[in-house]
């Protein structure tokens, strides 16, 4: 399952450690643990693309399961039963759409609530620890939401048995699809020809220093609470894939965010509209359905409005082509170094957070007024150093500025610098499909063969569907049909 909600995550929510409280109450221990010591663990981490370290991840993680099983969330389904969550309408099962989803056992109406996961079932900052001293560590530290609840997912599971959440842990995937285990070369052979590959390297970046934050300032001043076989990066990227995954923010909790144990078994639909809250009558995580559902029919809810290329980002699937109405692809344009104004040009758009080189959304329905906006500072002659602010400002989706700014001298050549930026990338995408045929996928592991032919199926899939909206977008431009709307900012 995944973020079932309208409320999307930026892509750089990750705090840095090194924003947090500098002084804080030294915690002291004078007595041995009573609890459970965590089970040692073999894991590693490796940066290298090579095919061995590829094969590695997923014998690193020792909890969690195949993502098609259903033994596990079986098992997952049976406690939360006698933990308190209600009988319900649907049951895990294999499914056609992500492997196992939740299947309607009855009837279901349109408007029906379903669900009613209870607080008590809910894993969020506030949940207790099997190890109440390594959680009393980080909140001490002020360690924000996202790696405090990476770092308890890890923790628990290292408990095994003796943890509460064993049940669903177990019910979770072993390697949960994400391009956080994409190595390297394969984000840079499968995605070099679109912007998600930078997006997929900053993710990776995001987590490795969020990780090493964490471990430079405290885990390794507490390895007793923290040992470093048990929390390593191996085991983060595990957490954190879990994490952009399956983690809901609910609106009608302040915005807190979540993991919803069974809810986010749950597959997405491009097709519906409906998303995870807390329902303050009932007393549980609820979601309203949208459309009927008969027995045996998969029942969905929504990720989010995310381009294909969000949603393999942090859910490891695309849609299939022409079925997104909110896919979009990231068009870069880049301001010429031969430009008499760059300099000044450049200054302009610093002042507003932007660079030389920027990245706008593109749909098929069309694009945004600050793509525009850009395009005529990059054509604008030195007559036009004036209006150089203007450009920048609303070019910028961080300020309120007016974004609807027309220049009729320079329109054409604005919407042809547009134009060239589309076939240039168009070749890009072109060039991918073309290779993707006969690019050596000679392995020795069969299980490493497959999942190779896997990514590729994924990259070809993203890029048909990216090159689609390019192609869309030069087609309407060359007939000189109107082609813009509303200012908006994308946000995974």
């Amino acid at each position: 399952m995944a973020e079932a909600c309208r409320i999307i995550l930026n892509t750089t929510f990750l705090p840095s450690l090194h924003s947090l409280h500098k002084t804080h109450k030294k915690v002291s221990y004078s007595q041995p643990f009573l609890h459970k010591r965590h089970p040692a663990i073999q894991c590693s981490i490796s940066t290298s693309s090579d095919t061995k370290a590829a094969a590695k991840v997923s014998e690193t993680v020792p909890w969690g399961c195949d993502i098609d099983s259903l033994e596990n969330a079986e098992a997952l389904q049976k406690w939360l039963s006698d933990s308190g969550l209600p009988p319900q309408k649907m049951a895990i099962q294999k499914v056609e759409v992500g492997e196992r989803g939740l299947v309607a056992l009855k009837n279901i109406r349109k408007g029906e609530m379903l669900l009613f996961v209870p607080p008590s079932l809910v894993i969020a900052a506030d949940s207790e620890w099997s190890c109440p001293e390594a959680g009393e560590v980080l909140k001490q530290y002020s360690v924000p939401d996202w790696p405090l609840l990476a770092t308890y997912l890890i923790s628990e599971a290292s408990f095994e048995k003796s943890s509460r959440w064993s049940n669903y842990i177990s019910a979770l995937p072993r390697q949960p699809y994400s391009l956080l285990y994409w190595t390297r070369a394969e984000l840079d052979t499968y995605l070099e020809a679109s912007q998600i590959r930078e997006r997929a390297i900053e993710r990776i970046t995001n987590v490795t220093g969020t990780y090493n934050d964490l471990r430079l300032r405290i885990f390794s001043k507490y390895p007793h609470l923290f040992p470093e076989e048990v929390f390593n990066m191996e085991t983060f990227k595990w957490s954190f894939g879990i994490l952009f995954s399956r983690l809901v923010r609910l609106p009608s909790m302040d915005g807190r965010v979540a993991l919803v144990p069974w809810a986010d078994m749950l597959n997405h639909s491009c097709e519906v509209e409906t998303f995870l809250d807390y329902d303050k009558s009932s007393k549980g995580v609820v979601f309203t359905t949208d459309r009927p559902y008969q027995p045996g029919e998969q029942v969905f809810i929504s990720y989010g409005r995310k381009s294909n290329g969000e949603l393999l980002l942090s859910y490891g699937f695309v849609p299939r082509e022409g079925t997104n109405p909110s896919d979009s692809v990231e068009l870069s344009l880049s301001l010429k170094k031969s430009d008499k104004c760059y300099k000044e040009k450049l200054e302009a758009l610093k002042k507003h957070g932007l660079s030389a080189s920027q990245c706008f959304p593109l749909q098929v329905t069309g694009w945004p007024l600050e793509l525009m906006a850009y395009a005529y500072l990059a054509v604008s002659p030195p007559s036009m150093s004036r209006q150089f602010e203007e450009m920048a400002a609303a070019a910028s989706n961080k300020t309120t500025t007016k974004k609807n700014i027309t220049y009729p001298d320079i329109e054409e050549q604005a919407l042809q610098f547009i134009l060239d930026s589309c076939e240039s990338s168009i070749s890009k995408y072109t060039k991918f499909l073309q290779a993707s045929g006969s690019m050596d996928l000679d392995v020795t592991s069969p299980k490493q063969l497959n999942r190779r032919l896997f990514l590729k199926q994924l990259a070809v899939d993203l890029c048909s569907s990216e090159r689609r909206i390019l192609f869309r977008a030069q087609y309407v431009k060359k007939k000189k049909i109107p082609f813009f709307f509303c200012s908006m900012i994308l946000l995974i």
